[in-house]
């Protein structure tokens, strides 16, 4: 019997090691997990699978609808990187989480649009008040629509105050008559269309693009020439210390390739613009 037990416990040991060796995932480090927006940033990366393929690793794209989760899962250790976001909204993000994520680099830019409900260009540059006027209520986006609003003639912002700073409607100083409302960033396109006539909306490049509107259709938009382009570049992140891994330097290589650049400018027609030189 002892000898009976001696063997079962030198068996379990075994097949404890053999699990131990097989469990370990010494693979992992040819696995690079990044979250993304739907569009167009998983469709961006899925241009980058064969190119890392061809480095010996292997990109797993995992999508997220909002605007929290790709950080919170990057933080967690749950994803390697994440792609969607800018880096005022980070800086942000990080400010009110107590998270610690970092840009590895810029890749592209997102024009901000303006769309109304049954408005035409002709009304939209006529009738600058008395409208409702649906922007995102995150700090950065929503600071980025409030300035594209006043570059529009459509409200006026309080002095002093710059594009790289958290605004509200509270920093408005005069609505001109119009009723500016903060909403959750990914509905506007869904309540824009359901809004009275006249309503408008200002709307990020990425959920435009998710809800089929065309940037040829937008009432206005963010020159691509200006601040904006630079501020609002989307980019890589990772969190901090992990931004030099040989995994996530192949990553950045591969987004910034000609070959990504191209399909970036080839594809979505002016409703994103790579920012690589």
């Amino acid at each position: 019997m002892k000898k009976l037990l001696n063997l079962l416990l030198v068996l379990t040991l075994c097949l404890t090691t053999v699990f131990s060796i097989t469990g370990c995932g010494p693979n992992d480090q040819n696995v690079i997990k990044v979250g993304a927006s739907p569009t167009p940033h998983a469709e961006i990366l899925r241009q980058c699978i064969e190119p890392l393929k061809a480095k010996g690793y292997t990109l797993e794209i995992v999508e997220f609808d909002d605007y929290v989760l790709p950080n919170t899962s990057v933080e967690d250790g749950q994803t390697d990187a994440n792609y969607f976001q800018h880096l005022p909204y980070l800086n942000d993000f990080n400010k009110n989480n107590k998270t610690n994520i970092v840009s590895v680099c810029a890749v592209h830019y997102e024009p901000f649009a303006i769309y109304g409900k049954n408005v035409t260009i002709d009304d939209f540059n006529t009738n600058k008040t008395g409208r409702t006027i649906l922007i995102p209520d995150d700090g950065s986006n929503g600071t980025r629509a409030l300035f594209l609003l006043q570059e529009q003639g459509y409200i006026t912002l309080k002095q002093g105050v710059s594009a790289s700073d958290t605004l509200t409607v509270l920093d408005i100083a005069d609505s001109k008559g119009n009723t500016v409302t903060a909403v959750t960033a990914s509905e506007i396109p869904a309540q824009l269309n359901v809004a009275s006539n006249g309503t408008l909306g200002v709307v990020n490049g990425n959920y435009a693009l998710s809800a089929g509107l065309k940037v040829a259709d937008a009432l206005a938009l963010e020159s691509a020439s200006g601040e904006a382009a630079i501020l609002y570049a989307n980019i890589l992140a990772v969190k901090s210390g992990n931004e030099n891994s040989q995994k996530i330097l192949a990553l950045k290589e591969v987004l910034l390739s000609v070959a990504i650049k191209n399909f970036i400018n080839d594809t979505y027609n002016g409703a994103v613009l790579s920012v690589v030189d």
